[in-house]
């Protein structure tokens, strides 16, 4: 427990210009922003963060996020595994463009998971729970997972 304290504190000032980056996606992003969390999440399943973003940038950069279909999308994730399944995701999830709005209908934010759980193909609860957390709407959530939980335990 002391280690995980002083790595937090050797940190603290990280996590708290992240946590305002979040903040600030909330209060002033964009659609196109929210959407560009919510695609980034999307992708982070068994592949690297840093990878899946880069991937973003590229969609974004080449206008295809929100115009391409799935086979130019696909093309663009070759840092991402499962490429083509991810690109059927997104395309499938801008029916759900602006996502701001329909997050924001819900009372609870665990409803608003939820809803993303059952209506977002690729989104699972870690993911769910991220993407809220990223748009600054995750801070009563925790995000756990295996490792994490396999680290608690030992």
């Amino acid at each position: 427990m002391e280690e995980i304290k002083r790595i937090y504190f050797s940190i603290q000032e990280k996590i708290r210009s992240r946590l305002n980056e979040f903040d600030r996606l909330r209060e002033k992003g964009n659609d196109g922003e929210i959407f560009a969390e919510l695609v980034f999440c999307i992708l982070t399943p068994q592949s690297k963060a840093q990878s899946c973003w880069k991937t973003v940038e590229t969609l974004l950069n080449k206008n295809l996020l929100l115009k391409g279909n799935e086979d130019q999308i696909s093309k663009m994730l070759k840092r991402v595994r499962f490429r083509n399944r991810k690109a059927e995701y997104i395309v499938e999830a801008r029916k759900h463009y602006p996502i701001r709005s329909k997050i924001k209908k819900f009372d609870d934010i665990y409803s608003a998971r939820e809803w993303l759980v059952q209506n977002v193909r690729g989104m699972g609860y870690k993911e769910a729970s991220h993407f809220l957390r990223n748009i600054g709407f995750g801070e009563e959530l925790a995000i756990l997972d295996r490792h994490i939980l396999k680290n608690l335990k030992s």
